[in-house]
């Protein structure tokens, strides 16, 4: 088991150089939701390639930065070596959506404490709220491309 998790972690570091990486709760309906958002509304030069929070690849990636293999209340956002969670996180995706979407990044001059606590709040109903699946999302022929396990 660890030397596979040390195999996967050699590919992971050659993965996350060059690529930028969105972690999600593969359960959640509002994060599938946000994630196929994206998907429909982001810049054409868009780099994005999506993985669950679950799957072995978000578990060594979460492992990488030293960040919990329980909790799925974040999404987060690898970029090369440096990651990002919580109210950062989706505001730096915003700035890879097009037209009006991309200025929700403004919100960054927001401090983050105040963010986080907006964020904490949807993270933590986002069950009650938006109901959750049974397994992750699996992407469509198309799309399979763009989703790493």
């Amino acid at each position: 088991m660890d030397s596979l998790v040390k195999s996967a972690s050699t590919d992971i570091r050659s993965l996350t150089i060059n690529q930028e990486i969105l972690l999600f709760d593969g359960v959640c309906n509002l994060c599938n939701g946000a994630v196929q958002f994206i998907l429909d509304h982001e810049k054409p030069n868009s780099h994005l390639t999506f993985t669950s929070l679950q799957s072995q690849t978000g578990q060594t990636l979460l492992q990488k930065f030293n960040l919990s293999t329980q909790q799925f209340d974040s999404l987060v956002l690898v970029v090369g070596e440096r990651f990002y969670t919580e109210s950062t996180a989706a505001l730096k995706l915003a700035r890879k959506l097009k037209g009006i979407w991309s200025w929700l990044y403004w919100l960054i001059i927001i401090p983050k404490p105040i963010r986080d606590w907006g964020y904490t709040l949807i993270a933590r109903n986002r069950y009650k709220w938006f109901g959750q699946k049974e397994s992750c999302m699996i992407p469509t022929p198309e799309l399979k491309a763009r989703f790493l396990d």
